[in-house]
């Protein structure tokens, strides 16, 4: 299918064949008819792709402050190869679409196929033939609207919460400052609603727009008389409220929005502008009331809303993203509203540079609502994209899953080995896939794993996605007949792992999970210094892991199960390393909390006991400073000691002398290397099974002893 895609790095624009998206639960396949270019918005997003790197830092100056917390954190080096991938990637543009179910796998089965919906979401409603949908973001178009007006319904979702906020009274009135196309929408709302309104703008062409079709009177921001004239409109009270839809670098929409409301009077936010509040003289001595409107609603930034479609109750929240869109709907059905004297432009999306052109003003043309049109063909249906027909290698390598870890540490080390090739890559997401195809030089890309398992000539794959999903893939994998790298965790839950266990007994293949710090070389120093001591290791385990907030996706638990699953499993891996030996029982206390925003199992010491009678802590803390170095590793027996500091460096102390220890990394490399090798010799995985699979039960057992209290004994029978 074709989709219009912008190159971050170098802000190049261009219209490309890319792998359909795939669906699962929650989501809405849509096959696009029309989709609208937020001139505004877009011609912002595109020109910070297009300025150079110390541009795109000014712009966003929280990005740099990341890096620079990174580096300190994790090294210059890792830093940047994070920098890198993020900058080298593809961006999809749009929010706002229309178009007809192609399927559907929404929770309340209210989409069914031929349904015509309008569709939101950044990232999801974009200029491409064919989208992906959450269900909470899909509203149902009626039959006397057209597919190029249902085009607009984001943008009159994000103009009705403005209004929403502004909470405009019938008769009340209410100026308007930015006339575009956001601005013109809100003008008839407005109108709609029993108000009169005033429009204010920097064009005159918008400005005669709006004066024509939306507004009681409008008038350039230059007009000498535009104060004189909200006095007269105002009768000399000033207006009731103020809505700002410009986006402006300057202070001025808020201090024009002061200076002609009246005595408690509000100014609502929805465009991007400075907002340097001026106290005096009117916020003070009016008592003005200053309010923000977060986009098109409620549940908007809220994944369990938007990700995970659990809408909120109709009688408490009686406006959320998706009722604001039936509603605008509602209305373009009732004729209260007219788009079409907005459309200014329609383009066939093969012709969409064209469109971008007028937007970013390359091409001087009157321009307010642009339309990217899109017709029905079915050879655009296809998952599968083949770029490159290279030869492939004894080890052909396919990927499911390629997120910016996987382009920063699986993907690189696989080609810095040689003797792979990668074929194919699958994501869910077409033009991702088609990304790393390009990147890094795949013959293939595709959004339906299938097409990927079944490719015989594809004998390894790596799986890196989502925690959820591991153990089904790993499953489907293994009964394709496929050597294994997957990412941790292999499981999220005790039933998963035993499915994993089942297939692996069936289908047996070289297996390898991402323990990775096992490989780093520090780690195999120290483990040498202990060799042949023949008594048992106390090993103090220390992370500083930084706070994450509860609404990532890995703090959910059917989609990354937390931090205990999907991270403190490594340093269990890593003491079964330096111990050659199985944990036995467990016991786990977490901190105590009503702090809502704190997740307690994120600051919790484990005591480990192992069979040849090691012990083992691990204290991992969410609530400390991000400037300490985040591990700490101690391993104490027979007069030794060996310490591991953040896999930097370390000292090992014997007989009273310190030796000095160098790190070069967290053995993501070392662990590539040493799974391919097994797969090229015919050699088991350089972790064993059983192993992989104690220290993926011992995370669940971890989880049982915080609920119940007690230690757990951990067996397996693998």
């Amino acid at each position: 299918m074709k989709q219009l895609i912008q190159n971050f790095k170098t802000g190049e624009l261009y219209v490309d064949e890319v792998p359909m998206p795939g669906i699962s639960s929650g989501m809405v396949l849509v096959e696009n008819e029309y989709s609208l270019i937020s001139a505004g918005t877009e011609r912002m997003t595109v020109m910070v792709a297009q300025s150079n790197l110390l541009g795109k830092a000014k712009q966003r100056p929280d990005l740099v402050a990341q890096v620079l917390q990174n580096i300190k954190k994790e090294g210059l080096t890792a830093t940047l190869k994070k920098v890198q991938t993020k900058l080298d990637s593809l961006k999809a543009l749009g929010y706002s679409t229309s178009g007809k179910v192609i399927s559907s796998m929404d929770k309340n089965a209210l989409f069914k196929p031929g349904d015509r919906v309008a569709c939101a979401g950044q990232d999801y409603a974009s200029h491409a033939e064919i989208v992906s949908i959450p269900q909470n973001l899909v509203a149902k178009i009626p039959d006397n609207v057209s597919s190029e007006e249902a085009a607009f319904t984001t943008l009159g979702a994000i103009a009705m919460q403005g209004l929403r906020q502004a909470d405009p009274k019938l008769g009340e009135k209410v100026c308007v400052i930015g006339l575009g196309l956001l601005g013109q929408i809100t003008c008839q709302l407005l109108k709609a609603n029993g108000c009169t309104v005033f429009g204010i703008d920097l064009s005159e062409t918008l400005v005669k727009l709006a004066n024509d079709t939306a507004a009681d009177k409008a008038l350039n921001r230059n007009d000498a008389n535009l104060v004189v004239a909200c006095d007269s409109f105002t009768n000399g009270f000033g207006f009731d409220s103020v809505v700002i839809t410009a986006a402006a670098h300057s202070n001025d929409p808020i201090e024009l929005s002061a200076s002609i409301l009246k005595k408690k009077g509000k100014v609502i936010i929805v465009g991007a502008v400075k907002m340097d509040i001026p106290r005096d003289p009117h916020f003070y001595r009016k008592e003005l009331d200053l309010r923000m409107s977060c986009s098109y609603g409620p549940g908007r930034y809220d994944v369990n809303y938007e990700e995970n479609g659990n809408d909120y109750p109709f009688s408490y929240v009686r406006w959320t993203e998706q009722r604001n869109m039936e509603a605008f709907l509602e209305l373009l059905s009732r004729k209260a509203i007219d788009v079409k004297p907005l459309i200014t432009h329609v383009f066939d999306i093969t012709d969409a540079i064209k469109a971008y052109d007028i937007v970013l003003g390359k091409t001087k043309e009157p321009h307010i609502g642009i339309l990217l049109r899109y017709s029905a063909h079915d050879a655009k249906k296809n998952t599968l994209t083949r770029v490159n027909n290279l030869p492939v290698k004894k080890i052909n390598v396919g990927f499911i899953g390629a997120g910016s870890f996987a382009q920063s540490y699986l993907i690189p080390n696989v080609k810095l080995w040689g003797d792979a090739s990668l074929d194919g890559v699958v994501t869910s997401n077409g033009m991702g896939s088609k990304n790393v195809l390009d990147k890094f030089k795949f013959n293939f890309c595709t959004s339906d794993i299938d097409e990927l398992l079944n490719k015989q000539d594809i004998n390894t794959v790596f799986i890196a996605t989502p925690h959820n999903l591991h153990a089904d893939f790993v499953t489907k994998a293994l009964k394709a007949g496929k050597n294994i790298f997957v990412e941790k965790p292999l499981a999220i839950n005790e039933e998963q792992l035993k499915l994993v266990i089942e297939a692996e007994t069936q289908f047996p293949k070289p297996l390898m999970i991402g323990f990775n710090r096992r490989f780093a070389g520090i780690s195999e120093r120290i483990k040498s210094e202990f060799k042949n001591i023949n008594e048992p290791l106390v090993i103090n385990v220390r992370i500083n892991a930084g706070f994450i907030p509860k609404d990532h996706w890995t703090q959910q638990p059917e989609v990354g199960a937390g931090r205990i699953v999907g991270e403190i499993c490594h340093f269990i891996d890593l003491m079964q390393y330096f111990t050659d030996s199985e944990p036995v029982k467990v016991f786990a206390e977490s901190i105590s909390t009503d702090n809502a925003k704190i997740t307690p199992e994120d600051n919790i010491i484990i005591v480990l006991k192992f069979s040849d009678g090691s012990i083992g802590n691990i204290t991992y803390l969410a609530n400390g400073d991000k400037a300490m170095p985040k591990e700490r590793i101690e391993v104490f027996g027979a007069g030794n000691i060996g310490i591991i500091n953040d896999f930097r460096d370390g000292t090992f102390y014997r007989e009273g002398k310190t030796i000095a220890l160098k790190s070069a990394g967290k053995g993501h490399k070392e662990e590539i290397i040493a799974f391919l090798n097994a797969v090229r010799d015919g050699k088991e995985s350089p972790i064993s099974f059983r192993s992989i699979c104690l220290s993926t039960l011992t995370t669940f057992k971890i989880l049982d002893s915080l609920y119940t209290g007690l230690p757990q004994q951990i067996s397996i029978d693998v």
